[in-house]
């Protein structure tokens, strides 16, 4: 199984360090946040393609001395224009019919990626306690995925789109157009999959999203370990 990790990004909440350094690869105990991930993929995945644009000469630099994976390719975006645009570029050098797809600077539980690679399609979901400033799941009676809502005037603890998701190939079939930010969005490929066929959503146990200073920062004295066990 392919997994595309979307690591375009510019970072802005987080400078001045990634004025210099590339978001996936500020250190986390240690560690780059894309090493992370890398170790925390199931072991069915067998090849990554990694989505760049800022400071891409970096990430490609760790992704040639990187342990875990022998097969791996880079895709650059030259005018990133969203997320969804990022996917779509890659769909000519996927190989496998049904394919992981992260953000590149959150840290994922290694046990919910291993539970999402076994959907035919799929949303990674986690608990929130401000649903404003998330992408919030809706679902269907029978508990798959009708529709991801962007940051709703909704209160109290709702699931939200941690990122984190797993794709069929005809997902490309979907059309996507220009959201109000100006963008192409991977949450339209998402609802629109689920107009069409059962998108099952998955509860995480464990999601850094790692937005801020502050949160780097904070994430630097947690144990990892238990969630993020490595490639084996």
């Amino acid at each position: 199984m392919d997994a595309v990790i979307l690591a375009a990004g510019l970072g802005t909440r987080l400078r001045p360090y990634t004025l210099q350094t590339p978001k996936p690869l500020l250190p986390v105990n240690n560690r780059p946040i894309l090493d992370w991930t890398l170790g925390a993929l199931p072991l069915a995945v067998d090849r990554v393609l990694v989505v760049t644009h800022h400071l891409a000469d970096q990430i490609e630099a760790y992704l040639k001395r990187q342990p875990h994976f022998k097969e791996w390719g880079v895709v650059h975006q030259e005018q990133p224009r969203g997320t969804g645009d990022a996917l779509r570029a890659c769909r000519l050098k996927l190989r496998s019919e049904v394919f992981l797809v992260l953000n590149g600077d959150d840290l994922f539980g290694a046990r919910d990626l291993g539970r999402l690679a076994q959907c035919p399609a799929g949303v990674l979901v986690h608990l929130v306690a401000e649903p404003r400033k998330f992408g919030i799941v809706f679902l269907r009676p029978d508990g798959t995925l009708e529709r991801l809502v962007e940051k709703p005037d909704l209160d109290g603890p709702r699931m939200a789109n941690t990122g984190a998701y797993i794709f069929p190939r005809n997902v490309f079939d979907i059309a996507l157009t220009v959201s109000e930010r100006g963008e192409y969005e991977i949450t339209d490929y998402v609802t629109a999959l689920a107009a069409h066929q059962p998108v099952h959503v998955v509860e995480a146990g464990f999601w850094l999203p790692i937005g801020t200073v502050e949160v780097w920062q904070q994430a630097q004295a947690r144990d990892l370990d238990e969630h993020l066990r490595p490639r084996v």
